[in-house]
Order: structure tokens, then sequence, then C-alpha cells
């Protein structure tokens, strides 16, 4: 059992095809295939199984997965005394978070563990940060949810064990052009939005899982983009925003932009800080954790 043949079926368990782990990881699907062959062979027992959704691990292999992390973050901080190499750590951010929220939790950790080299990895979607915290390559993301478990807000979750610790509630307004129909409008209620043109992202965008909640199916809802575009439209008067209140406060101070009113007003998103949590001993994890937890 080698180091890299544990990698390789940890990137495949995240991954859940031979392909999209050969492609993280910089290698030959051919090669992928072998040394998870290699591997299973020198455990004697099969590590997957082939559902409809891609490879999934067995009960064997989600024994294994734990312990694959353990013997690789052992092996890296091995390497890094030997060589005596600064500790790193690799936090990362969703772009729509990472300006206004990160940078708090980056000096705090520089005035608390000056011995450590934090590095910020930022990403547009969720997925792609939570498959690099399943995977090892970041310890640990600030990704936005709703009140609940992990995943509440309707996102998938990687075959890892997460554990977070929510930080911060990010408020969400619902807005439109001063001269939507509904400007004037108090107490709306569902019934009254239904028909009217939402501006939304992605179908994984935050935003617009908030809003699958808050609205169900009755919305037209108009793809745009991210906040910045979305907003942009929103102020031309092409629909109705569902955004975070820090990207539309100075909109709504300068009246381009107005706060329709909702009988049940929006519920925040939590800010959560997501880590594996079989990766509680790497270090600087317990500095970000308290670093996120008090923020200045």
């Amino acid at each position: 059992m080698e180091l890299r043949q544990l990698r390789t079926f940890e990137a495949v368990v995240v991954h859940h095809t031979v392909t999209d782990a050969a492609v993280a990881l910089g290698l030959a699907p051919s090669s992928v295939s072998e040394q998870l062959r290699t591997l299973e062979r020198s455990l004697g027992t099969a590590l997957f199984e082939r559902t409809p959704r891609g490879m999934a691990p067995t009960p064997a292999g989600r024994r294994l997965l734990p312990w694959a992390r353990r013997l690789l973050d052992q092996a890296e901080q091995a390497r890094r005394e030997v060589v005596a190499a600064r500790p790193e750590l690799r936090l990362g951010a969703l772009e729509t978070v990472a300006a206004t929220h990160a940078p708090r939790v980056l000096a705090r950790l520089a005035e608390r563990r000056p011995d450590l080299d934090v590095s910020l990895h930022t990403d547009a979607a969720r997925d792609g940060l939570l498959g690099a915290v399943a995977a090892g390559t970041l310890e640990a993301a600030m990704i936005l949810d709703t009140a609940g478990p992990l995943g509440e807000l309707g996102f998938d979750l990687p075959p890892v064990r997460l554990d977070h610790l929510d930080l911060e509630d990010v408020p969400l307004a619902l807005v439109a052009a001063p001269d939507h129909p509904l400007g004037a409008a108090s107490a709306l209620r569902r019934a009254d939005l239904d028909g009217r043109r939402l501006l939304v992202n992605a179908p994984a965008c935050s935003f617009r899982l908030a809003g699958d909640q808050l609205f169900g199916p009755g919305v037209d809802r108009v793809r745009t983009g991210g906040v910045a575009v979305t907003r942009a439209c929103a102020e031309r008067g092409l629909g109705m925003a569902l955004l975070p209140e820090f990207a539309v406060r100075e909109q709504l101070a300068a009246g381009s932009l107005v706060r329709l009113r909702l009988a049940s007003p929006p519920r925040p998103l939590h800010l959560r800080l997501v880590w594996r949590a079989d990766r509680e001993a790497v270090p600087g994890i317990r500095e970000v954790l308290y670093a996120a937890a008090h923020p200045a």
C-alpha cells in the first residue's frame, strides 16, 4: 500500500469517476485504474462499486478513507519537519464572500500564528471548494448555507464526514428597480410574486437555492450571472433579485434599487467554515476555527 495509491483512491472517492480523478491528479485514466487495482489486490478486497452516479466506496472503502487521509497528512507533516518547512494552511472561500469576510480571518491568523503560512484560494463554485476540502487540497473553506445540518440549503455533500462552524449571518434582500410594479407594495406574499421575473445565477448558486426555498416554482427564473451582473440587471428593471444585503447596500441608499417588502422576510444565510472531521490535527486548523469564531 503506497501513498500515491492512497492519494488516487481518495481522488476517486471525491470525484466519483476515474476520468475526473485523473484530471484532478494530472494522471492518465489508465494509471488511476491500475493504481486502484493494485491497491485492491494488496488489501484483498474491493474498494469501489459502480452506481448510477459513478463509483462509490464499498464498506471497506469507507473504512479506508479516514486512514488514507491520516496517512497522507502524517507523510506531509513528516516531510515538513525533515526539511524544516513552515506549516501551511490552505483556506478556501467563495468568491462572493472572499473580499468581505475572509480578510478578518486572515488578519487574526497572522496575529495569533505568525509562523503559519496561510494561503487563500477562491472559487465561484461551492462544489469545487467542498471537493478540495474532501480531497485534502484545502484544510478548510468558507461557504454559504442555511440553518440546520450542513447542506440544508439544498446542495450535495462529498462522501466524507465534514464538520462545520457557523461564523455569522449573511442577510438577504429582495430588490428591484424603483419603478417595479411591486415596489410600493407591502407585506407581499408568495402568491403576489407568481409570474414575476426573478433574476438568478446558476442552479447551484447559494442565493438561487435560497430563492428556490423562499418562492417555490411560481416565479419565472431568468438566468443572468453572478452578483454584480444580477444587481445591474435589477437596476435596469429587468426583474427582481434576491441578493446579499452587503452587495446592494449602496444601491438601496442611492435609490437605484428598492427593497420589496415581504410578509415573511427571507431568512439570512449562514457563513460556515467547513473542514474534514478527520483532519483536525493538521497544524493551524484550530487556529482558523478560533480566529473565524471571534471576528475583529
